[in-house]
């Protein structure tokens, strides 16, 4: 079984979207803390992951990204999470969905369209 992906939705419900259409979750979402840094082109922001499910990432970052954006970015998944021997490197790339700006913190969900795991 897959630790990031659940058949079933939350069930908590989504979220409603700006124009008021509800937004459907399809993965379990996990609240992991965990640094990483996102690179587009030469240009790299260091963050903190807020959550993780198997279709995406909520980052906190220090500046906007505007929705589109490419991005690459490695996390770290501690073993506890993937009931794995030892901590796993992922590789992913994916692309902003969404971001919001509050006080002096950035929320971007992107996408994982694409990972592999690091060579040991």
């Amino acid at each position: 079984m897959n630790p990031l992906h659940s058949d079933s939705p939350l069930s908590s419900g989504g979220q409603s979207t700006a124009d008021g259409r509800q937004e459907v979750r399809c993965a379990v979402r996990f609240p992991l803390s965990l640094p990483v840094v996102l690179s587009s082109g030469s240009n790299e922001i260091a963050g903190l992951t807020r959550n993780i499910s198997a279709s995406g990432v909520l980052f906190a970052l220090g500046e906007a990204l505007p929705v589109g954006l490419d991005v690459n970015f490695s996390m770290r998944m501690p073993r506890a999470v993937l009931g794995a021997s030892q901590d796993v490197l992922v590789h992913c790339k994916g692309r902003v969905v969404r971001c919001s700006s509050s006080h002096n913190e950035h929320l971007a969900a992107a996408t994982i369209d694409d990972y592999r795991f690091a060579e040991h």
